[in-house]
C-alpha cells in the first residue's frame, strides 16, 4: 500500500477528540508500562520533592542514561536538601562534572540552601512558590508540584510537546509554539493523578511517540491521534532551522611540574563553565591568535611547545577549536604565576579525574599528555 492509500485508510479510522478517555487509556499503559526509574517512587506512592527536584534538574539537557549514574551518587553522597545545602560548592561541582551546563550545578546548591533557610527545608507545594526558587523556571515548578505533590500543574518538556503536537495535529513552528502546546497540554491534565499523568506522556515521548518513526502501532493514543489519522506524525513537531553555530577559537596552556602535577585555573563564578576548573588559556574568539601575542595569557613563564592537533567542543550555542601548548616546569612552589593567581592550584594527575573540571577541559588535559 502506498503513502497515498495509507493517508486515506488512516482518515477512515474512527477519530475521537482528545479528552478524559484519552487521559484514562494513558494511565492503563502507564500501569502496565512505566519506566523503572531510580527517581520515581513505587507505584502508589508519592515521591519526596526532593528527589523529584534532583532528577528534574540533572535531566535538563541531558539524557536519562547519562542522568542516572550521577544521580545516584548524588542521592548517596546527599541524601536530604539539608545535606546539600550544608555542602562545599566546589564538591557540588565537582560531582556535577560530565554532566554540562554548570549554572545548574550552582543553581541546584543555591535552591537547597533557600530550600533550608526560607522553608525550613521543606519544598514548597505550589508552582508559584516552587518558581521562586533559584533555577527552577516553569516546566520543573510544574513537574515538582505535580510529581511530589499531586497539583494539577503541567510540565511540557520536549517528549510531552511532540506527544501533544500529533496528539492535535498541531502544526505551528516551535518555539514559538509553546505557550499554545501547553495549554492544549492542559486541556487533558486531571485533577487527579497529574504527577502520574505527565510521567507517562513523558514515557510516552521517550519509548513510542519517539522523534523518528514512531511506533504507532504500540501506542495506547493511536485511536486519538490526529496527526497518525492524517500521515503526518513523522512531521511533528515543526521545528524552525538552527542558525549554524559559530566557532571560537583558544589557546590552551598545560603546564606540568616536574612532580607530576598539572596547573589549573578556577573560573568566574559568573559566566559559561562558572566556578569549575579549566586549562589556563586565551579568551575565546573569533579567530586563532598568533602564539607570541596568546603568550600574554601564559599562567607561569616556561618553553612551551605546541601539541599537534586541535580539540574540539560543542557548547549550546556554539563550536569551540582549541590548540594546546604544553611546557615541563619546575617543581617549585615560590613559581610566579602571570595570570588570575589568586585563583591557580596545582592538581596531581592522580587527582584529576575527582576535579570539578568539565568535559571540554578533561579533553585539552587528555589530548595534552596522550602521548606522556
Amino acid at each position: 500500500m502506498g503513502d497515498t492509500a495509507k493517508t486515506v485508510a488512516r482518515k477512515q479510522l474512527p477519530l475521537r477528540p482528545a479528552g478524559p478517555d484519552t487521559v484514562a487509556a494513558l494511565l492503563d499503559w502507564y500501569d502496565r508500562e512505566r519506566r523503572d526509574l531510580p527517581w520515581r517512587a513505587k507505584r502508589g506512592r508519592r515521591t519526596d520533592a526532593y528527589r523529584v527536584w534532583l532528577s528534574e534538574i540533572m535531566l535538563q539537557q541531558t539524557t536519562v542514561k547519562a542522568v542516572i549514574p550521577y544521580y545516584e551518587r548524588f542521592l548517596r553522597r546527599w541524601p536530604t536538601v539539608d545535606a546539600l545545602a550544608a555542602a562545599d560548592l566546589d564538591d557540588v561541582l565537582s560531582a556535577w562534572a560530565g554532566l554540562g551546563y554548570y549554572s545548574r550545578a550552582r543553581n541546584l546548591h543555591k535552591c537547597a540552601q533557600a530550600v533550608v533557610a526560607e522553608h525550613g527545608g521543606q519544598f514548597p507545594r505550589t508552582e508559584e512558590g516552587l518558581a521562586s526558587l533559584p533555577g527552577i523556571g516553569p516546566y520543573t515548578a510544574a513537574a515538582i508540584a505535580a510529581i511530589a505533590f499531586g497539583e494539577p500543574a503541567t510540565p511540557v518538556d520536549g517528549n510531552i510537546e511532540r506527544v501533544v503536537s500529533r496528539l492535535f495535529a498541531f502544526r505551528q513552528p516551535l518555539p514559538g509554539a509553546k505557550r499554545e502546546i501547553k495549554r492544549l497540554a492542559a486541556t487533558l491534565t486531571p485533577q487527579r493523578r497529574a504527577g502520574d499523568f505527565a510521567q507517562a506522556m513523558m514515557d510516552l515521548g521517550a519509548t513510542i511517540c519517539s522523534p523518528r518513526k514512531p511506533s504507532c502501532l504500540m501506542c495506547p493514543l493511536q485511536q486519538d491521534c490526529h496527526a497518525h489519522a492524517l500521515g503526518i506524525e513523522e512531521q511533528l513537531p515543526v521545528k524552525l532551522v538552527k542558525p549554524d553555530r559559530p566557532v571560537r577559537y583558544g589557546i590552551a596552556f598545560l603546564a606540568l611540574s616536574e612532580d607530576g602535577r598539572v596547573l589549573l585555573r578556577k573560573r568566574p563564578e559568573a559566566g559559561l563553565l562558572g566556578g569549575m576548573l579549566e586549562v589556563p588559556s586565551t579568551d575565546w574568539g573569533d579567530d586563532w591568535l598568533p602564539v607570541d601575542q596568546a603568550l600574554v595569557a601564559q599562567p607561569v613563564r616556561a618553553d612551551w611547545w605546541s601539541v599537534p592537533g586541535v580539540v574540539s567542543h560543542t557548547f549550546t550555542h556554539f563550536r569551540l577549536e582549541v590548540m594546546v601548548l604544553r611546557a615541563i616546569v619546575e617543581a617549585d612552589s615560590s613559581l610566579t604565576f602571570w595570570a588570575s593567581p589568586d585563583r591557580c592550584r596545582w592538581v596531581a594527575r592522580r587527582d584529576l579525574g575527582s576535579a570539578a573540571l568539565p568535559s571540554v577541559m578533561r579533553k585539552v588535559i587528555a589530548h595534552a599528555l596522550k602521548e606522556h
